[in-house]
């Protein structure tokens, strides 16, 4: 049997709803003008960064940010603008707040959650740079065609790989098991996922790819491995400040080299 979000997907067809069209409808109930958003926007399924950010003062409300469901912060580091939504959780909700994002001005999207740990190649807390992502969830299938994993951008992979070389933090890069189904990580497919040498389990990666594949956008995932699966007393500890000011590095790394290779790549 073929289930049925397998079948009836036309990848190639333009979809009849869009997020310019629900934006506009947002805009107008809201009474909001529409208005520019950093270049460069971040996902914070946890909402600790941006708490950190907002508690000390350093984010703002973006006015123009029309979405039904999700807030997004202005705030700067390091010479570059981002903008922040925080807890965007789960496969469809990450891609359905990109797809806003991306209509609204955003060029680079920087998702960093929360993951479980399961081939253990440190004590967590640790990044991981997403590099391929388990397509155990439901979202991807409606971007592209049917495949086991979906992946980073090769040529944005290769971009990235020199700003961490000598970072402070370290960021390993690796794969990730996407389920929209935390509570169903049972043993057998813990013992799957382990076989595949998967090094952490979260809820948005492999749909933000499958995304930015089909709309050649730029999206770049990490997972924070903060825990076990509360299979140990003390677990989901991320660190000082809630690990917010790692994650912050992680981000600022990833973005100024991304402004570096987009510069490149400009035409003299």
């Amino acid at each position: 049997m073929q289930v049925p979000i397998l079948n009836q997907k036309f990848y190639a067809e333009p979809s009849i709803f869009t997020a310019d069209n629900l934006l506009r409808e947002a805009r107008r109930q809201k009474s909001i003008s529409e208005g520019s958003i950093p270049t460069v926007c971040i996902l914070d399924p946890d909402g600790d960064i941006a708490n950190y950010l907002i508690n000390n003062g350093r984010a703002s409300l973006n006015p123009s940010w029309a979405c039904y469901h999700t807030k997004l912060y202005n705030f700067s580091d390091h010479d570059v603008e981002y903008g922040i939504v925080p807890f965007v959780v789960g496969a469809s909700f990450a891609v359905l707040v990109a797809e806003e994002l991306f209509s609204t001005g955003c060029k680079l999207l920087i998702s960093v959650t929360s993951a479980g740990q399961i081939v253990a190649v440190g004590q967590p807390p640790y990044f991981v740079l997403i590099e391929r992502a388990l397509r155990d969830e439901g979202t991807s299938y409606h971007y592209i065609p049917p495949s086991n994993y979906s992946a980073i951008d090769p040529n944005l992979l290769t971009d990235l790989m020199p700003a961490f070389e000598n970072a402070s933090i370290q960021v390993l890069g690796g794969a990730t098991w996407t389920t929209d189904a935390p509570f169903r990580e049972t043993l057998e497919a813990i013992a799957f996922a382990r076989d595949e040498g998967i090094l952490g389990v979260e809820m948005e990666a492999a749909a933000l790819y499958a995304f930015a594949e089909a709309k050649q956008n730029a999206v770049i995932c990490f997972a924070h491995i903060t825990n076990q699966m509360a299979q140990i007393e003390g677990d989901f500890e991320k660190g000082a400040d809630a690990g917010s000011r790692d994650a912050l590095q992680v981000i600022t790394l990833s973005a100024q080299q991304w402004v570096k290779s987009v510069e490149v790549e400009k035409p003299d």
